[in-house]
């Protein structure tokens, strides 16, 4: 991905919070809503084209009474994390009431995977939904990030049925990573805090990754190995 679709999907994705979170939260509070909205989209995008898949495989798990679904639902998602609700972010655009919006939105969220209820509750997005709801902001922030203006799947959107030209690129695990990264940095800077707070940044991780393991190169063998972080402990 060049650096204008890299810039334009970061802009974007930074405006949103004048467009939709102006005079409902404090500047120092937009990232609150932004950051976990970026995740969930992305998710989602990664999760949409098997959809169909795991809602089939889910009604054969219920109607076989079996309720430890997690492995075989993300199984037929095709990734570590899945989301068995009857909803992806683009079906909820249509609803018009409040309330409405709220109970599926909140069914949706928990439809996703226990690692995936992690990742919400170190966020504590779910204590953003009210406030959203009453300012009746919630439906606009969610058209804002399932806009065709920008894309988020690892897949790319073509201009054409016979998918001969690209129209937005996919975007890999690494660039999202830097985009999310990027977002991080800009909210920092917005509150006068220190991304390092945060995140560790990239070249840091590169670092210590050759620190491990350049030493012990030519004793690594084809296996599974495990490595101590003592900042997350």
């Amino acid at each position: 991905m060049d650096n204008q679709m890299y810039n334009s999907i970061v802009s974007f994705i930074w405006g949103i919070a004048d467009d939709c979170l102006r005079d409902v939260y404090v500047r120092g509070k937009y990232r609150d809503v932004i950051l976990p909205m970026t995740v969930i989209r992305r998710l989602d995008a990664v999760l949409e084209e098997t959809k169909p898949a795991v809602l089939e495989m889910k009604k054969k798990l219920d109607k076989a009474g079996i309720t430890n679904q997690t492995a075989a639902l993300c199984n037929a998602a095709g990734q570590s994390f899945c989301n068995s609700s009857p909803f992806c972010l683009r079906d909820l655009t249509s609803r018009a009431k409040k309330q409405t919006l709220k109970a599926d939105f909140i069914a949706y969220l928990d439809g996703f995977s226990p690692n995936v209820q992690e990742i919400l509750e170190k966020f504590k997005f779910r204590n953003q939904i009210d406030t959203m709801v009453d300012a009746d902001i919630l439906g606009a922030v969610i058209e804002k990030f399932v806009s065709p203006t920008i894309n988020l799947s690892p897949n790319p959107v073509y201009k054409d049925d016979e998918k001969k030209e690209i129209r937005l690129p996919g975007l890999d695990n690494h660039t999202m990573g830097l985009i999310f990264e990027e977002l991080i940095r800009r909210f920092n800077e917005e509150n006068n805090e220190e991304a390092g707070e945060h995140f560790t940044p990239r070249d840091v991780v590169e670092l210590m990754a050759d620190l491990i393991f350049i030493p012990i190169a030519d004793k690594i063998k084809d296996a599974t190995y495990s490595c101590y972080d003592e900042a997350v402990a």
